[in-house]
This record gives C-alpha cells, sequence and structure tokens, in this order.
C-alpha cells in the first residue's frame, strides 16, 4: 500500500482476513425492518446532540488532526453537539462492535477494514447512505466502491486505499546486467531469469509464497477470469473457466521457476525472508519492502537503500491488476444520529481529508485525487499500480469460502505440485458453490 509503515498494512491495520458468519449477536433486524431510509438522504438524527466514532489507532496515531478538523466543521453546523471518539486495534475491534451491536449503545460512525465489511451487510448491521451527498463518490476507486455496495445500494464511504507493488533488490539485479526496473513481462522475467542463474536454486529470484492468494488472483484477472461470477443473483466459482486456469498457470510457473522457499508458506512473514536476504524480490503491499529494510529486519546489511518498488507488469501485457484494500467508514443502522454521522464522515473523509491522508503517505480513495498522485515520483509507483485493481466477490456466503481457506488450500495443491492446475481449480469451484449462496 502507500504507507511505508509496517503499522497500516494493505487492508487498513493489521493484516485481515474475512471473517464470516460475522454474527452480530442478536442482531438479525433487516435494513428494510429499520424503516430508516438512506441515512445520507435523510433527516435520521439531524438534530442529534451527541455522536460517538470509532476510528482505529492508525488514525490516532497518524493523523489526529484530520479528526479534530472533521469535529470542527460538526460542531461549526450543529452548535453544542458533543463528539465522542473511541480509538481500538485492528484485533479487537470486531469483537467489541459485535457485543455493542447487539445493544442500543451502538456506535454512529465506525471504522472497518474493506474485507469485513461484506459480512456486516449481509447481516443488516449498517444504514444505507446516498453516495452523491460524498465528496468524490463518482470517482472512488473501483475495489473500493465494490466494498461498500451490497445488492445495489451503497452501505459505507471509503477512507483510504491500499495496494501492491513490485519490489526487488538493486544490487541483486544490478550484478547481472540489469539497472532499471521493468516496463513488461518479458522484461522481468528475462531479469528475473539472468538473477536465478547467477544464484543457484538456493536463493528465490522473486520470493512468492504459495498461498498467497492475493497475488495469485491478481494473475487470474490479468488473464480475464475471476473467483466468482454471477448470474440471475446466483453466483458460481469461476476458476476453473479457461481465462482463470490461464493466470493460475502464469502464477504456477512463477512458483515454479523463481520460488525456492517452502511451498506451504502464506504471506505472513514474506518481509522477514525479504530481510534474510534469501531473495531478489517480492509482490506485496507497498510497506514490506521498506520494512525489510529496516534496521531489525536487515539481516544482510545491505537492504538500507538497495530496494526499490516499481509497477508490477502483467503477462497480459497491462499492469498487473492489485487487489485493492484500505478502510471504510459506516453508520450502524441502530444510531439514532445517521444524519450527522453522515456529515461527519463527508468531512473527514471528504476533499480536505484525503488531501489530509495523501500528506500522510496514504493512497486516496478516489480517481481524482489519485491521477495527481502519479506526477510526484515518490508517489507515483503505488498510485499507478492502485489504477487497476480488483476486489473479493460481493456475495452472501463469501466469508465462508475465505474462513474454509479455499484458495489457499487450492494454491498450496498446485504449487507443491499436489494436484495439477485444472484439478485444484475444479476442486476448489465445488467447495466455493457449497457455500458462497449461504447468507
Amino acid at each position: 500500500m502507500a504507507s511505508l509503515s509496517k503499522g497500516i498494512p494493505e487492508e487498513g491495520g493489521v493484516k485481515r482476513k474475512l471473517t464470516t458468519a460475522i454474527c452480530v449477536a442478536g442482531m438479525m433486524v433487516s435494513i428494510a425492518a429499520c424503516g430508516n431510509g438512506e441515512s445520507g438522504g435523510s433527516d435520521t438524527g439531524a438534530d442529534a446532540k451527541e455522536l460517538t466514532v470509532w476510528l482505529t489507532v492508525d488514525a490516532q496515531n497518524n493523523w489526529p488532526e484530520l479528526v479534530k478538523a472533521a469535529d470542527a466543521a460538526v460542531k461549526k453546523k450543529h452548535p453544542g453537539i458533543k463528539i465522542n471518539h473511541e480509538y481500538y486495534g485492528w484485533p479487537d475491534k470486531n469483537a467489541k462492535l459485535d457485543a455493542v451491536l447487539a445493544t442500543d449503545k451502538a456506535p454512529d460512525v465506525v471504522e472497518m477494514g474493506n474485507t469485513e465489511m461484506l459480512g456486516y451487510m449481509v447481516k443488516g448491521a449498517f444504514a444505507p447512505v446516498d453516495p452523491a451527498k460524498f465528496d468524490n463518490s463518482d470517482a472512488w476507486l473501483d475495489g473500493l466502491k465494490a466494498s461498500v455496495t451490497y445488492e445495489g445500494k451503497t452501505y459505507g464511504v471509503p477512507y483510504y486505499a491500499g495496494g501492491r507493488v513490485a519490489n526487488w533488490r538493486k544490487d541483486v539485479f544490478a550484478a547481472v546486467g540489469v539497472k532499471s526496473t521493468p516496463k513488461t513481462y518479458d522484461e522481468l522475467t528475462a531479469a528475473l531469469g539472468k538473477v536465478q542463474k547467477k544464484q543457484g536454486k538456493k536463493f528465490s529470484a522473486w520470493y512468492q509464497p504459495t498461498r498467497d492468494w492475493y497475488a495469485a488472483m491478481s494473475f487470474v484477472y490479468d488473464a480475464g477470469g475471476s473467483i466468482a461470477v454471477e448470474s440471475g443473483g446466483q453466483w458460481k466459482g469461476n476458476l476453473s473457466s479457461p481465462e482463470s486456469v490461464k493466470g493460475l498457470n502464469e502464477f504456477k510457473n512463477v512458483v515454479d521457476t523463481y520460488m525456492h522457499g517452502d511451498k506451504t508458506k502464506d504471506e505472513s512473514d514474506r518481509y522477514i525472508v525479504y530481510g534474510q536476504g534469501k531473495s531478489g524480490m517480492i509482490f506485496a503491499p507497498a510497506w514490506e519492502g521498506a520494512t525489510a529494510a529496516a534496521k531489525e529486519n536487515d539481516k544482510t546489511g545491505k537492504l538500507a537503500g538497495n530496494v526499490e518498488n516499481f509497477v508490477m507488469p502483467g503477462p497480459s501485457g497491462k499492469n498487473l491488476p492489485v487487489f485493492l484494500g484500505g478502510s471504510d467508514l459506516a453508520v450502524p443502522v441502530k444510531s439514532d444520529a445517521q444524519a450527522v454521522a453522515a456529515e461527519w464522515i463527508n468531512a473527514f473523509a471528504g476533499s480536505s481529508g484525503q488531501k489530509g491522508l495523501m500528506a500522510k503517505g496514504n493512497l486516496p480513495n478516489n480517481k481524482t485525487d489519485l491521477a495527481t498522485l502519479k506526477d510526484d515520483p515518490a508517489t507515483a509507483v503505488p498510485a499507478t499500480a492502485a489504477e487497476s485493481n480488483w476486489f473479493v466477490p460481493m456475495a452472501p456466503g463469501w466469508g465462508q469460502v475465505e474462513k474454509a481457506q479455499v484458495l489457499q488450500t487450492m494454491l498450496q495443491s498446485i504449487g507443491t505440485g499436489k494436484k495439477s492446475v485444472e484439478a485444484a481449480a475444479a476442486e476448489a469451484d465445488a467447495a466455493i458453490d457449497k457455500v458462497i449462496n449461504a447468507n
């Protein structure tokens, strides 16, 4: 992602998986039953005297002035209103949220990782909002827009984004005569081939963890495939389609050719492995290269000032589509201050807020602001990479797919040679089909 801090990875906080069966305990109320309409366009709670905002510690630690500015804007319009703030770490936020949503003390604004939104939208935990009431909504990044949209309604507002970039060691590639980052996939694989030949098979020219489904699905989408498709209101696994199989075959080629580490691992410690000097390149959230080069992680003493991000080219000839993570802001359906909550969100994540977030090293929530970052060498790579993006299927049972680690199991079977791409993909589709339409 855009930030170089390990504290702000791609999904907006400590790396999160979509946990489904997100049962908002005791709260099976539907949006329709609430009769609140669209909070961004209704007067529900327009005269509220108090507002409670839940954010993660990222805002508290890294951009508290933006929170104060949003408060000031709302207080100017609503003199005398009291605004309360609570801050949570990513690991414990959802348990606290689930508990409070079962009561009548729900917060009015809550920050969610964008991969967390779906389960709550399916359960009816958030009120719909009118996108027209929020700055730049017509230019929201596609992946972020998808994360707040369910069955044609919008249930949140994108806050900031994060994507993936390639990162390599300049010294390793310079040693084989490659002194500039590749612009095409052929240039990349040619450079990787030279490094692999020179370093031998105890070294990974490209350390690409086998179970890293974020990277693998980028190859699938680049080839024109997808995880699942929707038709007539029903979702069906699509990994065994010719296009998806083509992408999976290329991912397998990468793992077979350049990855000489443990073929059963995921990406959780990739930056540590990179810092140990065991690889020449990674494809990861933008913070990982810099984190690997930090003094505490650079076990070689050679990475500082020697790692370089670049936009990952895809086999299709276009930039490789990246999983677009980030954070969203939502209004719980039980809030009695929905209108003012929507005003606070727009003050915080609207035009002025996006400028402040970009100044802190984050990618904005919209294409208009993202385009301005492409002109600055310091931000051009993550901004350009984020232009081509994908997001998970917004299906009611998607969380069950993640919970069962269907994609990781498929990729490990492919990477270790246990199963052919076609067999593993067909098995994954069958597993997906069993749960993806379940509410």
